[in-house]
């Protein structure tokens, strides 16, 4: 079986935000993860990709959000052309605009914390 993949949109370097511990408890948990921020171009040790089509993969399994809805809404096309099996968008990331309009794309959203679902806590990253 191979492993598990998900995109964390707006991974970061910062190890107190959100979308840092997200790539620490994705990696921890043994997914190839796939940091995706334009600023960097490492975090955590891994390549960090600038935009999702970018990923070196066919289909991810998961793409995971940490950005404010008004970016994240500007990337829902490309959430689309890329596709995943889910879409996680986490606490702060959503916005009526955003649900909206992943649903005209038809994008089958997740509101939810990501890292609870994977059986971790981010209090412990």
């Amino acid at each position: 079986m191979s492993k598990l993949t998900v995109a964390v949109l707006g991974a970061s370097t910062d190890r107190n935000k959100y979308g840092n511990k997200a790539v620490r408890a994705y990696r921890e948990l043994e997914y190839d993860v796939y940091p995706i921020n334009p600023s960097v171009t490492e975090i955590e040790g891994l390549k960090a990709y600038s935009a999702l089509d970018e990923v070196p993969v066919e289909m991810l399994n998961r793409i995971s959000v940490y950005l404010p809805p008004a970016i994240g809404i500007s990337l829902l096309q490309e959430i689309q052309d890329v596709g995943a099996e889910e879409v996680w968008l986490n606490p702060g990331s959503e916005s009526p605009e955003l649900l909206a309009r992943a649903e005209e794309l038809g994008l089958d959203v997740i509101q939810a914390c990501s890292i609870v679902d994977i059986g971790a806590r981010p209090s412990a990253y």
